[in-house]
């Protein structure tokens, strides 16, 4: 199982925990909730919990919380601009399905 991130995303990352003063990496999660029964949860993490998998790429670590992982093994974070709009992108090879809205999908 592995969670990723590209460089991107981890240049964002190490700039946004530099600007904030402390923080070891992001925490990656799902949550139950909109038409198609799950979304992304993102965070700043300033320290792992002891059930956290840690996956860590370009110097940044990404914790997991192991109830999530299933939904997100193989995932990959980004960090995009199109246009004038910026923000993290999640490309899961196990979405199935997305909700019209883009908040939510299905595995």
């Amino acid at each position: 199982m592995s969670v990723t991130l590209t460089e991107a995303a981890a240049r964002h990352v190490k700039r946004y925990i530099a600007k904030r003063g402390k923080g070891i990496g992001v925490r990656l999660g799902v949550k139950t909730t909109g038409c198609s029964g799950l979304a992304y949860k993102l965070e700043y993490a300033d320290e792992a919990a002891p059930e956290d998998v840690v996956f860590e790429g370009h110097d940044v670590k990404i914790l997991v919380d192991p109830k999530s992982l299933p939904y997100l093994d193989g995932t990959e974070l980004d960090f995009v601009r199109e246009g004038l709009n910026e923000g993290f992108k999640f490309r899961n090879p196990r979405e199935k399905d997305r909700c019209g809205c883009g908040e939510s999908f299905r595995v």
